[in-house]
């Protein structure tokens, strides 16, 4: 077989003869070499194609790696948060009981130290103001919130102690003033006074232990502190008479009374009803004879009526 090529330039045609074993050699070896090629180009534009999907691939599978330990982060970072949200919850709890005893004290010093209840209103907060300085940012941090919350909480300690020993203070004045005669027994006048006066019976000179206060029959009779009922009956002269022992030193005695209203060993408070006005006993019409004894010895009982609790 011969292949022969016609050149348009007219030159010879050449012929080539397929049979020539080292012509087919060189043919085969250019299809060889061309065939080469063809696969080489095909690799290079594979890698070339391939290289950027490879790339993006990893860098995708990367992003994830990165993603997942974010996720993890963010796990532990929304449990601290939520610890720090429960501290802080747990300890504006304690700071509101806190503020509900300091309230229900405060009201308490009021009422024994006999404030003036609009002077400290507990149900309102204080009134407060002044410019703020909105270039600060220390409360915006959590840890300096957390330090402000421990410091009042510490405040709070300090005060309740404050308020406390002052509690204590006053109760301990409120009792001793309770234990102390004031006042008088019986809505009245004052008819015969302590001291030497004449005898209204003989009108001899006589001491008179008490001070006699006039007032309508069956009026009620008052203590005029705190104490323990030690007698309640009759006495000579006296008539149906009441003695209060208060504890500290001081007993009143309350005498020509119509009723008795307490027994003896009876706790009695500061105002309570003990009698009923009268006439009993060497009496001339309807008074209470008051008396106070002070360490075993009868005193004046007028500072006593005329003071005020």
């Amino acid at each position: 077989m011969q292949i022969i090529l016609v050149s348009r330039a007219r030159k010879l045609p050449r012929t080539f003869d397929l049979a020539n074993p080292r012509l087919r050699l060189k043919l085969l070896a250019g299809l060889a070499l061309a065939l080469l090629g063809c696969v080489g180009i095909g690799g290079v534009l594979a890698l070339t194609v391939a290289s950027p999907r490879d790339r993006a691939l990893a860098q995708i599978h990367q992003l994830q790696q990165q993603i997942r330990q974010q996720d993890v982060q963010l796990v532990g970072v929304r449990m601290d948060a939520r610890r720090g949200l429960d501290a802080l919850a747990m300890k504006l709890g304690q700071l509101q009981a806190q503020s509900t005893r300091l309230n229900a004290l405060g009201e308490r010093l009021a009422e024994v130290g006999k404030l003036d209840a609009g002077e400290f209103n507990f149900d309102q907060p204080p009134a407060v103001g002044g410019v703020e300085d909105a270039t600060g940012s220390a409360y915006a941090l959590p840890q300096a919130l957390d330090s402000s919350i421990t410091q009042l909480a510490a405040q709070f300690d300090t005060q309740q102690a404050q308020l406390s020993a002052l509690q204590s203070l006053l109760l301990d004045a409120r009792i001793e003033s309770n234990l102390k005669p004031t006042g008088m027994p019986v809505q009245g006048y004052i008819s015969s006074y302590f001291g030497v006066r004449a005898d209204p019976f003989d009108g001899h000179s006589a001491r008179h232990t008490g001070i006699d206060i006039a007032t309508p029959y069956g009026t009620p009779v008052h203590t005029v502190a705190e104490g323990m009922v030690t007698f309640a009956g009759v006495r000579r002269g006296y008539g149906n008479v009441v003695e209060i022992d208060h504890g500290n030193g001081y007993m009143t005695r309350y005498a020509h009374n119509s009723k008795l209203e307490v027994h003896p060993g009876q706790h009695v408070q500061v105002g309570e009803v003990i009698a009923k006005a009268g006439s009993t006993g060497r009496s001339t019409g309807s008074h209470v004879h008051f008396e106070v004894w002070y360490n075993g010895r009868v005193v004046n009982p007028l500072a006593y009526a005329r003071n005020h609790r």
